[in-house]
């Protein structure tokens, strides 16, 4: 498979849940390790955040990580950078995107990692970490949750939006603001 094919196989990949794997947090670790390296001082902080980031939560096995700078100008101007590190994005979807920016990386037709790169303090930092947080120290919680992303896993395996849509009423439910 070329690496464009790979790429596209990436994009249109099903919605599938894997068990819990250990490795995970190394992994955001040895992603956060890279990119810090490869764009020194571009980031405030690095997160690891998402199901990958839950103790015995079943996930998409792709690291989701929370990146925080200092505005989202400074996030518009690290899109290039971030690009040339081996993540890849749509501009089209990051144009209809005012308080984030989203980067994918993948190999061979999968993806591995999300870059999620948002103003550090601001109320997306301050939601993703409350939601990583609950789910952490609340196991009922995390297995209600675990629950949900297993029934909409299995209804809407091709269609990676339904799924994240779908997941926003519990997401808001334990923020505060459903």
């Amino acid at each position: 498979m070329n690496e464009q094919e790979s790429l596209l196989a990436a994009i249109y990949e099903e919605v599938s849940l894997h068990e819990y794997e250990p490795s995970w947090p190394m992994a955001f670790c040895a992603e956060r390790e890279r990119l810090e390296s490869l764009l020194p001082g571009a980031f405030v902080e690095l997160q690891h955040i998402g199901s990958t980031a839950i103790l015995g939560m079943p996930a998409k096995p792709i690291i989701d990580i929370l990146a925080g700078v200092n505005s989202m100008a400074q996030a518009e101007s690290l899109a290039e950078p971030i690009c040339k590190s081996g993540y890849t994005t749509s501009t089209e979807f990051n144009k209809t995107l005012t308080d984030h920016k989203w980067f994918m990386r993948w190999t061979d037709g999968h993806r591995t990692h999300h870059l999620h790169v948002v103003v550090h303090e601001g109320k997306v930092w301050h939601e993703r970490l409350r939601f990583r947080d609950a789910l952490r120290s609340q196991p009922e919680l995390a297995a209600s949750y675990a629950s949900l992303k297993s029934q909409l896993a299995a209804r809407h395996t091709t269609d990676r939006e339904a799924y994240t849509d779908a997941k926003a009423e519990f997401v808001r439910s334990v923020l505060g603001d459903a």
